[in-house]
C-alpha cells in the first residue's frame, strides 16, 4: 500500500531530506497509521447516533424564568465596553 517510492515522493513534495535507512522507517511507519486508520473507520459504523446519548431530558432542570443579572454589574470588570456589551479586539 505505502512503499518507498511513495515515501520518498511525498519527502520530495515536502523539501525533507531523508536517508535511505530514514525513508524504510517511514515507510514502515507511514504503512502502521494507514492500516490502523483503515480499522479505526469502520469501528461504530452500525451504532445509531441516537443510541450514544447518555443523558435522558427527564434529569434536565426545568427552565424556569428568573432576573437578568444587572447589565453595569456583569460590565464593570470588561477592559473595553461598547453599546452596553464587551469589546474584544477584531482578531483577522
Amino acid at each position: 500500500m505505502f512503499d518507498m517510492e511513495l515515501t520518498r515522493h511525498l519527502a520530495e513534495l515536502s523539501k525533507i531530506a531523508f536517508s535511505d535507512a530514514e525513508l524504510d522507517k517511514m515507510t514502515s511507519q507511514m504503512s502502521d497509521i494507514i492500516n490502523l486508520m483503515d480499522k479505526v473507520k469502520f469501528f461504530g459504523k452500525n451504532d445509531k447516533t441516537y443510541a450514544l446519548d447518555a443523558r435522558a431530558y427527564s434529569e434536565l432542570r426545568k427552565d424556569e424564568p428568573c432576573a437578568s443579572f444587572e447589565t453595569e454589574k456583569m460590565l464593570k470588570n470588561a477592559k473595553q465596553v461598547k453599546n452596553n456589551s464587551f469589546a474584544v479586539p477584531k482578531v483577522v
